[in-house]
């Protein structure tokens, strides 16, 4: 196993931000991971995925670990279920992709979010009316510290709203290793809830959509929106949608009669981020190469050589914003290094 020192890791986030880990290594089973581990002496590390769901504002000092375990196992079959292990490595776009090849439904929903199969989980990344706490049945993981593997179902992950366990209070102790879900078979629940699922699924005259068919709907509907990270550097979804209690969204409509909502429950909200950043006069905004996508308010982009810092800066403007201006406190998703 290769260390490599003053490694650049602008190919290795998808904001494409240049920073250096002193020390890099790449991890391709989990007997390099406990030998690199143990002989780092429990000194702080670095776990780097996809790098997909992060801004990086400095260089790292400690040793950066590139998790890269590859494999996908079917590892139980029943009636109409099947239990499914991916690798933390694993490409998450790639497999779904092999999900819906296989008939496997659940995930389509999730199709094209950029990032790894062991990211996925601290994220509990979403889209299109579906969660991964959905589908997911266990995480095993490995103890930074003490090497301990352990196995957390989905109960143990405490999964929330672009948040999990590992996102909290054991944030930085374990590094995912394998996740399992239970997909259907056949007899699949197709999820057309969302709007534009709909809207693009009618203009097509699919009155009984398959799973690739709900696949495919959403791929066309990210690239529509979303700008990809190989063309302009970004992280998708920088801010959390707010929910805000219902008293305080009847007083914003009072002002913005447009101002869209979807229910949470009988005394609250969610409020699309992208509206109010998009109406607080952002879309498409720039300082020198950090800005705000032209397409989609919600993403923050690198239009080349802006660094971490400057990315942060424009998130600030906003959120102070957006404070001023509907009394919203934004939280980002991504997370800021």
């Amino acid at each position: 196993m290769k260390i490599e020192t003053n490694k650049s890791l602008k190919d290795y986030n998808t904001f494409g931000i240049d920073v250096t880990a002193a020390k890099f290594a790449t991890i391709t089973s989990e007997n390099e991971l406990k030998d690199l581990l143990s002989s780092n002496e429990n000194k702080p590390v670095f776990v780097l995925s996809g790098g997909s769901n992060m801004l990086l504002t400095k260089n790292i000092e400690s040793l950066v670990l590139h998790i890269a375990l590859k494999g996908i196992e079917v590892t139980k079959e029943s009636d109409n279920t099947v239990l499914i292990t991916a690798n933390a490595g694993e490409n998450w776009h790639d497999f779904v992709q092999y999900c819906i090849h296989n008939n496997f439904g659940g995930l389509e929903n999730l199709s094209l979010i950029p990032g790894y199969v062991g990211s996925a989980p601290i994220q509990n990344i979403g889209a299109y009316g579906v969660e991964l706490k959905d589908t997911l049945v266990s995480c095993e993981t490995i103890h930074i510290g003490t090497l301990e593997k352990r196995k957390f179902s989905n109960k143990d992950c405490l999964f929330a709203y672009r948040n999990s366990i590992f996102k909290s209070e054991l944030k930085g102790q374990y590094i995912i290793t394998r996740v399992t879900f239970r997909l259907t078979s056949k007899n699949h629940n197709i999820n057309t809830g969302y709007g534009a699922i709909e809207n693009a699924l009618s203009k097509e005259s699919i009155t009984k959509p398959t799973i690739k068919n709900i696949a495919d709907v959403v791929i066309d509907i990210r690239k529509s929106k979303l700008p990809d990270p190989n063309k302009i550097g970004n992280s998708g979804s920088f801010f959390k949608n707010p929910v805000i209690k219902i008293d305080h969204f009847n007083k914003l409509q009072n002002a913005y009669p447009n101002i869209p909502s979807y229910s949470i429950d009988s005394d609250h909200v969610k409020v699309p981020a992208g509206w109010l950043i998009e109406h607080s006069g952002f879309k498409g905004k720039r300082w020198g190469d950090a800005g705000v996508h032209d397409k989609q308010a919600l993403v923050l982009v690198n239009h080349g050589s802006a660094t971490g810092i400057e990315i942060v800066e424009v998130s600030e403007k906003i959120k102070t914003t957006i404070k001023e201006k509907f009394d919203i406190e934004l939280e980002t998703e991504v997370n800021i290094f």
